[in-house]
């Protein structure tokens, strides 16, 4: 989720994160789980759509993106690593030693910055995945006019610009009475979405203003059926480019998160992950498409493990098996950015024709397709009624947990801050934080 990963360094970090105990991932999964958001094709309203749309339009509503975000220079690289890194959602030191969280991300976009900037430099020398953000942006402005409903569409990164603080900014100064946030991540991760989340969340509880205002979090849409059809058309207009269609396996590449994320912290990923895999697979069978298939996860980083199957490995496996056609199917993005255009389109597929596969193609991400952008204006459409000020959220603090049980919390605290720090002295520690991230 090569290299870069929101989740890479989670990877790095994920053993003393669970040693730590301070399950800020976890009790984040939990807050989250406790309020009912809007997860589209769930919520349900009294009114009838054509209300719905007349209310819709008495309001002066706004749309917010989600995303990762990515440097748009070769000289962006670094100082957006060191955003990165020093967000604690990413490397959780304990508190006794939160102090260390600049300086060593200081250190981490030093010792990453060279392969990072031949990573980006092989893909045209920048991300672009603001600007595929913001083409997104604007066709969904434009379907939301199509369907009567005007609305203001804004674009939040997490670690580059336009930050998500601009985007609270304008969307303050532009007035918006209700709001939904639309996170570019089909499936739901406390890693990608719930960290995005978190940050909306602490801008909008320190303002009186962003405070009070409705807002209708679409955490998941996965499931939607316009999403659904829309993967298996691409899929199956991608096939008709092999010359035995029936023969090629179909591999969906999965952005990783680490295990203890899933067994530890109760992240759903992986199931949603395959709930999703099995949907889209469904829906080619009922268009005559019952190719075999794989899942498995990439962009894995660190000492610790992560969700398996690996991509790479499976790779070579397959090319063991005798499969000589390959689909891959960056099943997690939405925009083409650096996992796909170089971890997938470069290494994987060197290594793949390498194992034996002689015919590779791939899906492209679904962009600006136009009924992905129409399915994704109609979650927005069936979102807004249910949106709630963003101020009546909890999520347990430290301090709470230090209530509850602060024996407890203490001793967690104690072996957490001295077991952090011989991980982050170690040889491998150090060898794992020089290899590229996104």
């Amino acid at each position: 989720m090569i290299s870069l990963s929101l989740l890479g360094l989670i990877g790095v970090f994920g053993t003393a994160a669970l040693v730590v105990g301070v399950f800020g991932t976890a009790a984040l999964s939990k807050g989250l789980a406790g309020k009912t958001f809007c997860s589209v094709g769930v919520c349900t309203y009294p009114l009838s759509d054509a209300e719905s749309r007349s209310h819709v339009k008495e309001e002066r509503v706004g749309v917010l993106l989600l995303n990762l975000g990515g440097p748009d220079t070769l000289h962006d690289v670094r100082p957006f690593l060191y955003n990165l890194f020093a967000d604690p959602d990413i490397i959780r030191l304990p508190r006794l030693f939160r102090f260390l969280q600049r300086p060593l991300a200081q250190l981490i976009s030093v010792l990453r910055a060279r392969k990072s900037k031949e990573a980006y430099a092989s893909i045209g020398g920048g991300s672009p995945l603001r600007k595929i953000t913001d083409e997104q942006a604007d066709a969904l402005k434009s379907e939301l006019e199509a369907k009567k409903v005007s609305a203001n569409v804004y674009v939040a990164m997490r670690y580059w610009h336009p930050f998500t603080e601009e985007a609270a900014h304008q969307i303050k100064k532009d007035r918006i009475t209700r709001l939904v946030v639309l996170p570019l991540y089909p499936q739901f991760s406390i890693s990608t979405t719930g960290s995005s989340i978190r940050a909306l969340n602490d801008i909008f509880r320190k303002d009186n203003i962003l405070s009070k205002l409705p807002v209708a979090i679409i955490k998941s849409w996965y499931r939607r059926d316009g999403y659904i059809k829309s993967m298996a058309d691409l899929i199956e207009k991608e096939m008709q480019s092999f010359d035995t269609p029936q023969e090629v396996m179909i591999f969906f590449s999965a952005h990783g998160v680490p295990v203890t994320y899933v067994v530890n912290a109760g992240d759903p990923y992986k199931d949603q992950m395959e709930e999703c895999i099995y949907m889209i697979m469904q829906e080619l069978k009922a268009r005559g498409i019952d190719n075999n298939h794989r899942l498995a996860y990439q962009s894995r980083v660190g000492p610790v493990q992560w969700l398996k199957p690996y991509t790479d490995e499976v790779l070579v496996e397959l090319g063991q098996e005798g499969v000589k056609s390959l689909l891959a199917v960056p099943v997690s993005f939405v925009s083409e950015h650096i996992e796909t255009l170089e971890e997938i389109d470069m290494e994987y597929k060197e290594l793949a024709f390498k194992s034996g596969v002689e015919n590779w193609g791939r899906v492209p991400a679904l962009g600006c397709t136009s009924s992905f952008i129409t399915d994704l204006a109609d979650a927005v459409i069936e979102a807004l009624p249910s949106a709630t000020p963003m101020s009546t959220l909890a999520t347990p603090s430290s301090a709470q947990q230090f209530r509850h049980n602060p024996v407890g919390y203490a001793i967690k605290i104690f072996f957490g801050s001295f077991f952090t720090l011989l991980l982050l002295l170690s040889p491998r520690m150090l060898s794992a934080f020089r290899k590229p991230v996104v």
